[in-house]
């Protein structure tokens, strides 16, 4: 099983979401970006370096946000999910076809990759939680 990343980046009541490269595996979905974890690197370092890698922006990750066991045909993959706070940076497109900032509501609009789906539904129950809480 494969430990692998994602940050949960939003601003105001948007969400940060990428389309994954064509050519790649699971092109054109969407995902909450991050990557795969290096041996003896924690899940926050790997955010934080995969973030500047594919974006070129310094983040800073705080709190756990869920986790998610998926197989993609003979790959396992354990997905830690983190939310993140834009440090410094513009993002640039290195990796990925498209970024976009996204309302909570809009989410499941976006096919998203199997895997990053519990975060989208557990996203969008956030917003909800807010919207009745004030």
């Amino acid at each position: 099983m494969r430990e692998v990343t994602a940050a949960i980046i939003t601003q105001e009541d948007k969400v940060f979401i990428a389309q994954r490269k064509r050519g790649e595996s699971l092109e054109g979905k969407w995902e909450f970006p991050g990557g795969k974890t290096e041996p003896g690197e924690t899940p926050e370092q790997c955010l934080k370096r995969e973030l500047f890698e594919e974006f070129g922006v310094h983040t800073k990750i705080g709190n756990f946000f869920a986790e998610n066991t998926h197989t993609y045909g003979e790959k396992v993959i354990h997905l830690l999910a983190y939310e993140a706070e834009l440090i410094s940076g513009e993002f640039e497109l290195r990796v990925h076809d498209e970024i976009r900032w996204v309302k909570r509501d809009d989410l499941t609009s976006y096919d998203f990759a199997a895997a990053d789906i519990p975060f989208v539904i557990k996203l969008q129950a956030q917003g909800k939680e807010r919207g009745t809480a004030t």
